[in-house]
């Protein structure tokens, strides 16, 4: 595998969820829920000030050390998939890399940019100690809605499965409502997962060096 092979894989997931998440960003309301191909299939626009699938740090400087760990990540991981071609892994494992890299990058240019791209995103509530939403559609601007470093990751992505009820009798949870598959998410925490899949579930074939060239 050549290094513009996984450039170019790179470049097509990043690329794709950017425009996924800019036409949402401005078209949709948020918390806007649109069924596309079935109930089960929707785009649900929410912004996630945290980590991937929804997960968030609870506090003013949770975000902008988030980022910063992102930046670092995507900094080091550079390094990284280079070592991946001088040490001759397996296309395989450099395809999972590279997707997880992507990933993670997508969502960094929602960190670092969208605050000061976009005139409208959810802003951290002191007094609510979280992060509250917004009203209307959000517009390109040059006068964002929060400083650099500071923008939230748009997701939309969102499959209901099925939904239903615990039973009465299951200790903890028995009588509530459940929904799978409840997360909303994105191109670029998709991309990361299906990488750390792949990696764990054929991890010995992947990290399997092939063998010398002749």
């Amino acid at each position: 595998m050549k290094k513009r092979d996984a450039i170019l894989i790179i470049l097509l997931i990043v690329v794709v969820d950017q425009i996924v998440k800019i036409y949402v960003k401005t078209h949709f309301e948020y918390d806007e829920d649109r069924r596309m191909i079935s109930h089960w299939f929707r785009l649900h626009f929410i912004e996630n000030d945290g980590m991937a699938w929804g997960w968030t740090l609870d506090f003013r400087w949770g975000k902008i050390v988030l980022t910063i760990f992102r930046l670092i990540a995507v900094i080091w991981g550079v390094f990284y998939i280079n070592k991946l071609f001088r040490h001759r892994r397996t296309a395989g494992f450099i395809v999972c890399v590279a997707m997880i890299y992507a990933g993670a990058l997508g969502n960094l240019i929602d960190s670092l940019f969208y605050g000061v791209l976009f005139d409208k995103g959810a802003l951290f509530n002191d007094i609510q100690g979280s992060f509250t939403r917004y009203e209307g559609l959000s517009h390109f601007s040059a006068h964002g809605y929060a400083p650099l470093l500071h923008g939230n990751v748009v997701d939309m992505l969102y499959f209901p499965l099925f939904q239903g009820h615990f039973p009465s009798w299951m200790p903890f949870w028995g009588g509530q409502h459940f929904e799978f598959f409840s997360m909303v998410f994105n191109i670029a925490d998709a991309s990361i997962s299906i990488g750390v899949i792949a990696l764990l579930l054929f991890h010995k074939k992947l990290l399997r060096n092939p063998a010398p060239a002749s």
